[in-house]
């Protein structure tokens, strides 16, 4: 959003942002609150989600640098529908909304970078709800774990997952619980899919993985 604007819309948002360190599992912003700010995450891993029947929370989306969060809520005029939680150490930047609204009604192409925001965000919404609820559950996990690698990336070794997830945040990122969760990598373990190594898993065969994915 910064390549927008001009010099002194620039000064402006310079002079209209803050940094937050967020340590691991820390809460950000909670369901039902008020939202105020734009958050850009910096550093780290955060994890969007809701609490659903029974205690259970559905992991909605993951965010990873630079992505923008915590906005759509103030534009929609209600208070915050989901949570947002730090799944790692991170460091996130927050801009007043009331910043961010001067700044749009001044310059058309930030405005049309929002519209696009949201609307990508819509349109990935729209498709993880009909994988969710129409998939199975092999078809679930195995996107999930593809969609961990396009999201977050290899290690060195070029096939270990740059996060590492316990299986309840694997089973709400997938929409199962977590003893499927943990039934069925074993299954992918068994059928050399992948690796384990507590939280560390080892992509071994992706093609296999988005076959599965695929047929759902």
């Amino acid at each position: 959003m910064w390549s927008p604007l001009n010099e002194e819309q620039r000064e402006f948002l310079s002079n209209h942002f803050t940094i937050q360190s967020y340590k691991k599992n820390e809460i950000i912003h909670c369901e039902g609150e008020r939202p105020t700010h734009l958050m850009c995450l910096l550093a780290g891993k955060v994890k969007i989600y809701k609490d659903g029947v029974g205690g259970r929370s559905q992991i909605i989306r993951m965010i990873k640098p630079v992505e923008y969060f915590g906005y759509r809520a103030f534009f929609a005029r209600e208070d915050y529908v989901t949570a947002a939680a730090a799944f790692e150490p991170s460091v996130i930047c927050l801009i007043p909304m009331t910043a961010i609204v001067t700044l749009v009604s001044q310059n058309n192409e930030l405005a049309m970078f929002f519209i696009k925001q949201l609307s990508i965000d819509l349109g990935i919404a729209d498709e993880r709800t009909v994988n969710l609820t129409q998939k199975h559950i092999r078809g679930r996990l195995a996107e999930s774990l593809l969609f961990l690698k396009e999201s977050y990336g290899l290690e060195e070794d070029g096939s270990t997952l740059s996060i590492y997830l316990s299986r309840e945040d694997l089973a709400n990122l997938s929409n199962m619980t977590t003893s499927n969760a943990i039934r069925t990598l074993s299954q992918f373990a068994t059928e050399r899919l992948i690796t384990i190594d507590g939280r560390k898993i080892k992509i071994i065969d992706e093609e296999k993985l988005k076959k599965i994915s695929k047929i759902g």
